[in-house]
């Protein structure tokens, strides 16, 4: 989030094509198809069959699902979606992570929700068969007082903080890459900092 509550996504430039369904993927808000066509993205898979959102690609083709709202909410976002083999287990290890509240829901997928700093943000966890066989193109970013405790609570390191990165990049237990920034440090006003 930046400083005046809004959420902050990147884009970055890769050397290299999609090639494969992505395996995570943003949940947005809109009033309509025909706004989102108009601006690159294209119809993959209409609402419909018990579905309340649209699955859409954006001009690269990656997948995002629209949510029709005749009134948006604050916030466009309205969570992130990550594909994996054990929802139940995913979704509880990120709950720690994030001290938030998770739900295991009866269709098979888990949700994390009411994290704190991302209000109204959801991520949801859901099965699919295929495995993971590239890094994710979409990834999330988190601050943390310490690397180690989330190597010691199963992540795993991709690339530590060096002389070209100010943060490092784990891998949660099904290999999802997110990077990790460390907490700023904050001083009471009885000690101010020397």
């Amino acid at each position: 989030m930046d400083t005046e509550g809004r959420h902050r996504i990147w884009f970055n430039a890769v050397p290299h094509p999609k090639s494969v369904k992505h395996r995570v993927h943003l949940d947005i808000y809109a009033r309509s198809l025909a706004d989102l066509e108009a601006i690159g993205a294209k119809v993959l898979m209409p609402e419909g069959d018990g579905r309340r959102w649209t699955v859409m690609a954006d001009p690269e083709g990656g997948e995002f699902c629209a949510f029709l709202r005749d009134e948006l909410p604050p916030t466009r976002l309205h969570g992130l979606v990550v594909d994996c083999v054990n929802p139940t287990s995913q979704a509880q290890w990120w709950d720690r992570v994030l001290k938030a509240e998770v739900v295991h829901h009866g269709q098979g997928y888990s949700t994390v929700q009411n994290i704190k700093k991302l209000p109204g943000v959801t991520f949801d966890f859901v099965p699919v068969p295929e495995p993971k066989t590239e890094p994710n193109r979409v990834h999330w970013d988190v601050s943390a007082k310490s690397v180690d405790a989330l190597v010691e609570a199963g992540a795993s390191v991709v690339r530590r903080q060096d002389d070209e990165i100010r943060w490092t990049v784990l891998a949660d237990p099904e290999g999802n890459e997110f990077c990790v920034f460390p907490k700023k440090k904050t001083h009471s006003r009885a000690s101010p900092p020397p």
